[in-house]
This record gives structure tokens, sequence and C-alpha cells, in this order.
């Protein structure tokens, strides 16, 4: 009788890490986090802890959901690519019926979250990048044009948006500011993990620019991106949404990104290609820290 409870426990809880893989954690962490610089970037004081728990809430469950449906709809490509085939659904742990419940529920219960205790405006703009990503991004133009990223990178930018939304019920040229940063961003960030699992997206068929256009290519224009990036980062400072702190900190921060991108250009290597997209992930997190920190600070 214990034994058989042992393992009803132990089988529970891998039903529950499975379940939580498949809202793609690290991603969801990061789009909810700049939802959240998003929301204190909105108010000159402090957030009330009711709005910052329900939009957070409300997010993270939609944000978790769309990474489902985004493996659901991908499952067969996911289980043909060394970086995806461990992922749940790809390797049968759980089914499609489950996996489509499980997003439908967790969806329903953010953007339910959002409408009730957040305001209508954030709901309906999580419903928007939800449909952004896991359906006009992954359904149409992931395998359909080298320049997805370009184009659904508009879903990846909105959190800061919705954050902002929330707070204020509004959109504001600021809130643009931070989605123009995110999607500048984008680009020279998945092309440098594009370049050195290239020949996995090639197996699949699927239309990336490193497939599609050869290396050079793509360098040429994670370089063009980069520094559109440089310049649509000193916007905060510009603009005067931010200080010295800020300003400062994107110095910093864009010398060590050119860097590592001018260095891939002239020689590249997939080690260089993986340090520069671990790299860019810590630009975005420092980038957003430091305009929170100049926003409360200076």
């Amino acid at each position: 009788m214990q034994t058989t409870i042992v393992t009803q426990v132990e089988a529970a809880k891998m039903g529950l890490r499975n379940f939580y893989a498949l809202c793609k954690p690290r991603v969801t962490a990061l789009i909810v986090f700049t939802a959240i610089i998003g929301m204190l970037m909105a108010s000159p004081g402090m957030v009330s802890w009711q709005i910052l728990l329900a939009s957070t809430v409300g997010i993270a469950f939609a944000s978790g959901a769309a990474a489902a449906f985004n493996c659901l709809i991908e499952h067969k490509i996911d289980a043909m690519m060394a970086r995806t085939r461990a992922r749940p659904l790809a390797t049968g742990q759980v089914s499609h019926m489950e996996t489509l419940l499980f997003a439908s529920v967790l969806g329903g219960a953010g953007l339910t979250i959002l409408y009730t205790w957040v305001n209508p405006l954030t709901m309906w703009l999580t419903l928007a990048t939800f449909v952004g990503y896991a359906v006009i991004y992954t359904v149409f133009l992931k395998p359909a044009t080298p320049m997805n990223i370009v184009i659904g990178g508009a879903s990846g930018a909105m959190p800061p948006i919705l954050g902002w939304a929330a707070v204020n019920n509004a959109v504001s040229p600021e809130a643009l500011v931070m989605f123009l940063i995110i999607f500048a961003w984008t680009p020279p960030h998945f092309w440098a993990l594009a370049l050195y699992r290239r020949e996995e997206y090639a197996k699949v068929g699927m239309p990336m620019l490193p497939v599609t256009h050869g290396e050079q290519f793509t360098l040429l224009h994670i370089l063009l991106y980069t520094v559109i990036l440089v310049l649509v980062s000193f916007m905060p400072y510009s603009l005067g949404m931010s200080g010295w702190l800020y300003l400062a900190s994107a110095i910093v921060l864009n010398v060590v990104f050119m860097y590592y991108v001018i260095g891939l250009y002239r020689h590249y290597s997939d080690a260089l290609a993986k340090t520069t997209f671990k790299y860019s992930i810590l630009y975005l997190s420092l980038i957003f820290a430091a305009l929170l920190l100049d926003h409360y600070l200076v």
C-alpha cells in the first residue's frame, strides 16, 4: 500500500514537471521579468501589490499557455532537433489532448485573471500577443519566410506594453520604447542561435535565415540589427525616461554586445555564436534592470 502511494506521488510529480516544461519556463521567466519592469516603469512610485500580483500571474499563465501551444504545433519538428527532442510532448510523456487541455485551461485562467483583477485592455493585448505568437508566428510565419523572427518578434516584444497597460490602462510612448528595445534585440539574439543550429533547422525544412541565405548573409544582418539595437537602446535616455545610471549601463552593455557581434562577423565559430546567444539573454535582462534601477534611484 505504501509503495503504491509513493509511486502515485512520484508519478504526480513527474506529471507536474512535464506540464511545467511545456511552458518553457526560462522563456516565460524573461517575458514576465520584462512585463514587471513595464509595470514598475509605468508608475512614479510603487505599484499596488494587487495589480502587480494579478498581472504577473495572468501574463505568466498566458505566456506558458502560448509556449505549450507552440510545443503542440511543433511536436514533430521538436522530436527531430537535438535542442528540443527532450520536450515532454516530443518524447510522448504527455499526450496531444493533455497538452491542448492544459494550454486551454492555463491560457483561459490567465486571461480571466487579467480581465477581472487588472483591466480589459491588458487582457485584450495579452490575447493579441498570444495569437501573434502561437498562431501567426508559429503556424504561418515560421515555416514560410526566413524573416519570420523579425516579423514574429513583435509578439515577444509585447510584455513591457502589457505591464504598462496593467498599471495605467493605456499604452504610452514610454511603453513603445521598451517594446522597440526587445523588437530590435530579437533578430541578433535568435539568429546567433540559428547559426550554430542551422543543420538541425535544415534537416526539418525550417527556412531560417542561415539555411536559406547562408552564414555570411546572416552575420551581416546580425551586425546591422545590433547597430539598430544600440541606437534604440539609447532612446530612454534621449527621451528623458532615464538618467545617467541607465546611460552608463547601456554604453557598457552595448560595447560588449558589439564586441561579440563584430568578432562573430569577422571570424565565425559555433562556440562564439553560442557565447553571443548567451550574452544576448544577459544583455536584455541587465538593460531592463538598469532601466528600473535608474527609475527609482536617479
